[in-house]
């Protein structure tokens, strides 16, 4: 892949985020039918529909939410993807939804989670549920978190999918296995396909660990190492190699760490700060424990990352230090308690 040097403006990062390679679209000539995206209007969803429809242009591509951004329905509607607005509580409306051979379901609830516990697992638990009985002919790729596990030794290689899902204490990730064992109990009962995807920190330079580091340095802010290192991987490769696993699904389903490798939380702030021309002050100490996962699997399948984490920098601090677009969502990844 012919990688820039800087991400010009919004509508490069757009472009470069749905960007297929070849492997996708080699691998979606072997996957057929519809794709179906449901929670499309998330960070990560309209990026990844667009790849879809790219790599496979003569191919349907749906996508489903509420869509309260303004004029995001209208730009993937630019883009020839198929907009369905619905509210996926409602088994009404599930219900009304076309059936596709694919499904890839992203919709899902962290940041809020205090304080309306209540919603949190409806999204998580509930709506999975919904989803997982009415597509029971589908392939279903879901998106799941890294936050399943509990904390892995940061001198290891993380946790791999055979690691039971025991998380620290947190209305969030909790919801999450939940997540996970009911779209487990659906596939076992109906045999459907699928995958869950336990994804760790997606990269995109308007959110992100290390947009959140930037943000921070420039800011003159000091960077709390509570959670000292993360795995992270560039949100076009997390797209592509989701929408990839499409052909590699187990029935019943299964779950696929995808990230790339752990990374120094303190190293990465030190080589934005050299990019900044900054100064980074620092807050605490690493634990010995982090949130990490091993992603062998996914590299055995997909290959190593193209995007290296000094290029991510290298795009990270010229876009903050330009005053470039924020979605203004921090990630809280230094948060061990659980709490969003």
């Amino acid at each position: 892949m012919q990688l820039p040097d800087r991400i010009e403006d919004l509508e490069h990062l757009e472009e470069l985020l749905s960007r297929p390679s070849e492997a996708l679209v080699q691998t979606l000539e072997r996957v057929e039918g519809d794709i179906l995206v449901l929670g499309v209007g998330g960070k990560m969803g309209p990026t990844l529909a667009r790849m879809a429809r790219r790599a496979s242009p003569g191919r349907r591509v749906i996508g489903v939410a509420r869509f309260s951004e303004a004029g995001l329905r209208e730009r993937l509607e630019e883009q020839g993807i198929e907009c369905i607005e619905a509210d996926l509580l409602s088994r009404e409306a599930l219900a009304r939804l076309p059936d596709a051979p694919n499904v890839v379901f992203m919709a899902g609830r962290k940041f809020g989670s205090s304080g309306s516990e209540w919603l949190t697992w409806a999204m998580n638990a509930h709506v999975p549920a919904l989803v997982a009985e009415r597509f029971r002919r589908s392939r279903i790729v879901a998106f799941s978190t890294a936050c399943v596990y509990p904390f892995a030794d940061v001198r290891g290689p993380g946790a791999r999918e055979e690691v039971p899902p025991t998380p620290p204490p947190g209305e969030y990730a909790n919801s999450c296995v939940a997540r996970e064992r009911l779209f487990e109990h659906f596939s076992h009962l109906y045999q459907t396909p699928g995958r869950l995807i336990r994804l760790s920190y997606a990269i995109d330079m308007r959110y992100g660990v290390l947009h959140d580091l930037a943000q921070k340095l420039v800011a003159g802010q000091p960077i709390d190492l509570t959670m000292g290192h993360a795995n992270v991987i560039w949100q076009g490769e997390a797209n592509d190699w989701t929408l990839r696993t499409l052909a590699h699904c187990d029935t019943p389903t299964s779950p696929l760490n995808l990230s790339g490798p752990a990374i120094a939380i303190r190293e990465a702030a030190r080589g934005l700060a050299q990019r900044l021309g900054v100064e980074a002050v620092f807050t605490g100490g690493e634990a010995d424990t982090a949130w990490l996962i091993d992603c062998t699997r996914a590299f055995e399948l997909f290959g190593p990352q193209q995007v290296t984490l000094a290029r991510m920098l290298d795009w990270t601090a010229d876009w903050v230090r330009r005053g470039q677009a924020s979605l203004n969502k921090p990630t809280h990844f230094e948060a061990r308690d659980g709490k969003y």
